[in-house]
């Protein structure tokens, strides 16, 4: 174990493999197992009974809680032990038994974790996931693999996300929501085919937006899902109001990339 700066705090029952990178004022508890080519960086705290496997690089002032499993091999059929990684950044919080999976090389070949997450227990990220920051993650949610959650994106507990979908940025799923298609910035989904539900307004409002925005987003959403237009139609008839508010054109740069189909 290479350590950097002061001595790090590490429990004597921890298992650490000579080659993991450890910083100051890294906690490590009773019984985990710190395996080879990990990084952790200054700050961090690691619960006892966590198990991390690299490639993995993990940032500063993380708190990981016991029983998390990190950087594991991906749950795919087609990995055949190549060389990839688990990216997870700044002041996260992981809770327990959490799982979160390397990447594959037929995706992007890491899977990544942002900064300043809320991940509550028992959350599942599959292997070439990307996860933004400031997201909430309530227990129980799932993401198989390749699935893109943008920054502020809130899931609802026991939340299921196919993969390859993409949650666009402000969104928030209901408890127990059974996703298959992208979910578009700012819209609340719900159900298990999952539906939209109106703007996510009141989390617009706690995060200081102003009402204009949210107007002018709410006039969006209707012409989205209420005016019976196809969807290319839809995004013609936003162009206008996307050229003067910066969120409604990223709205309709989230529809013109995906891929999948919007939740309608």
């Amino acid at each position: 174990m290479r350590r950097r700066g002061r001595v790090a705090l590490i429990d004597p029952r921890a298992v650490i493999d000579p080659s993991a990178r450890i910083d100051r004022n890294v906690s490590v508890g009773p019984y985990s197992v710190i395996g080879a080519n990990v990084e952790i960086g200054e700050g961090t705290w690691i619960g006892p009974l966590v198990v991390i496997n690299g490639p993995t690089r993990i940032g500063r002032d993380n708190k990981i809680y016991q029983f998390a499993s990190l950087g594991d091999a991906p749950q795919d059929k087609k990995y055949a032990g190549e060389d990839t990684r688990l990216e997870i950044g700044d002041r996260n919080v992981i809770r327990e038994y959490c799982t979160f999976n390397r990447g594959t090389s037929q995706g992007a070949g890491e899977t990544r974790l942002g900064h300043d997450n809320w991940v509550m227990a028992y959350v599942h990220v599959a292997h070439d996931c990307f996860i933004g920051d400031q997201t909430i993650l309530a227990n129980g949610a799932s993401l198989a693999g390749h699935v893109i959650v943008e920054d502020y994106a809130i899931l609802g507990g026991f939340t299921l996300v196919h993969q390859f979908c993409m949650l666009g940025a402000h969104c928030f799923t209901s408890f127990s929501t059974r996703i298959s298609k992208d979910v578009p910035p700012y819209v609340m989904a719900s159900g298990y085919a999952a539906k939209p539900h109106g703007l996510n307004t009141e989390g617009l409002k706690r995060r200081g937006m102003n009402p204009d925005t949210i107007r002018d987003l709410r006039r969006a959403y209707k012409i989205i899902y209420r005016s019976k237009l196809s969807l290319a139609q839809a995004i013609e008839a936003l162009s206008e109001l996307a050229d003067k508010r910066d969120e409604v054109a990223e709205m309709v740069a989230f529809l013109q990339r995906s891929e999948r189909g919007i939740i309608r």
